[in-house]
């Protein structure tokens, strides 16, 4: 989670009569929590209706939406996001809290299972992965990178690092479809 205090904004006039500059606090400073997890990815993807990934192709209203998004702090009045994305400090911290790792788990040449890229993925696809690997519900709120850290630990733990052919896919679903036939005794 990241805290974040958006500063006021200082209106600057000047004074003819004293011949002075004078300062005027518009707006009181506003602190928000922030938490990039899957929960914001998840709730950007149903509003943009596109992947999120990979980042660096998004519009400035996309970043702000995002940061929308990730924030857990309720009754933020959109000026505060306003005066945050003036504010490069503060994106900054932002753009560290995404990037972090939030683990000391790594991996070694070895463990090369790129199944959690980040390039061609979408929630629905991190949340089937938190699925298949039997990762409970509450994790949804983690940090995104812990949490695909984990799922990746999952992956090369259970050996299953390499990506499945489709014809390994499709024999999967078959035997699937099997089983809960013959559990549910349905003919489709």
């Amino acid at each position: 989670m990241l805290e974040l205090v958006v500063p006021s904004d200082i209106n600057e006039g000047w004074d003819e009569i004293k011949g002075e500059f004078i300062y005027e606090e518009l707006n009181k400073p506003k602190t928000i929590m922030l938490e990039h997890s899957l929960v914001s990815l998840s709730k950007w993807e149903s509003l943009w209706k596109k992947r999120y990934f990979p980042v660096e192709n998004h519009t400035i209203d996309e970043i702000v939406s995002y940061i929308q998004c990730m924030t857990i702090t309720k009754n933020v009045e959109p000026e505060v996001y306003d005066r945050l994305i003036h504010h490069q400090d503060l994106i900054n911290r932002i753009t560290e809290y995404i990037n972090d790792p939030m683990t000391a788990t790594t991996f070694g040449k070895n463990q090369n299972d790129n199944s959690t890229r980040t390039e061609n993925i979408s929630s629905e696809l991190i949340y089937f992965w938190m699925f298949d690997n039997g990762i409970p519900m509450e994790c949804e709120k983690w940090h995104l990178n812990r949490l695909l850290t984990l799922i990746r630990v999952c992956n090369v733990k259970r050996g299953s690092g390499k990506k499945m052919s489709q014809s390994e896919i499709m024999r999967q679903y078959k035997s699937i479809n099997e089983a809960n036939r013959a559990k549910f005794r349905s003919k489709g």
